[in-house]
C-alpha cells in the first residue's frame, strides 16, 4: 500500500513538473559515428610505378570509404621529390576521390607520402585517419600534357572533376 501510494506520488509529481515546463529545451544536433576501420587507398593515378609524361598532373587518389572533405595532408616521402602542386586537394562528388593539380618535371622520380603525417590527414567521416600511403611513379622525356583537358583525360576525369572549384559568386558591395 505504501509503495503505491509513494508510485502516485512520483507520477502526480511528474505530471506536475511536465505542466510548469511549456517550453521544449533546445538541444544542438550531435553525429555520433559507428567506429570505423582506417580507409584504405583502393586506387591512383597514377598508378603506384607508373611511368608517365612531364606537365600538367592531376594525381587522382581514391579510398574505399566516404571521406572528409576537410582532413587531409601530402608531402615529399623519402627518396623520391614532391611534384609541384596546389595546396589543397578537392574531394569529388563520390566522397571518396580527391584529386590534386600538379606538375612535373621529366626524368625524375616522385614519391608522395599520403598521410606522412597522420594526425590531421585524410580522414574518413568519424575522423578515421587513413593509414599512410606512399605513390611513387616516373616522369620520362615526351610530349608534356600542356591542357587541364588532357589532364583530366590522362586521369580519367571528366570535366566536372576539375581539382579547382571556383569560388561562389561574391555578392556586390553596397554603394558608400
Amino acid at each position: 500500500m505504501i509503495l503505491r501510494a509513494l508510485a502516485l506520488t512520483v507520477l502526480l509529481a511528474s505530471a506536475a513538473t511536465a505542466q510548469v515546463r511549456e517550453e521544449p529545451t533546445a538541444v544542438s544536433p550531435v553525429t555520433v559515428m559507428p567506429p570505423t576501420l582506417p580507409p584504405k587507398v583502393v586506387a591512383t593515378y597514377p598508378a603506384q610505378g607508373e611511368t608517365i609524361a612531364p606537365g600538367v598532373l592531376i594525381v587522382k587518389v581514391a579510398f574505399d570509404q566516404p571521406m572528409n572533405p576537410r582532413a587531409w595532408n601530402y608531402g615529399v616521402a623519402e627518396g623520391g621529390e614532391q611534384p609541384e602542386c596546389i595546396r589543397t586537394p578537392r574531394l569529388l562528388n563520390d566522397q571518396k576521390t580527391f584529386v590534386l593539380l600538379c606538375r612535373v618535371l621529366s626524368n625524375r622520380t616522385y614519391k608522395v607520402a599520403l598521410n606522412g603525417e597522420r594526425a590531421g590527414g585524410f580522414a574518413n567521416l568519424g575522423d578515421n585517419p587513413a593509414e599512410t600511403h606512399v605513390l611513387t611513379f616516373q616522369v620520362v622525356r615526351g610530349e608534356p600534357v600542356t591542357s587541364m583537358s588532357r589532364a583530366l583525360k590522362a586521369a580519367g576525369l571528366k570535366p566536372e572533376d576539375e581539382p579547382i572549384q571556383e569560388a561562389p559568386p561574391t555578392p556586390p558591395r553596397p554603394a558608400l
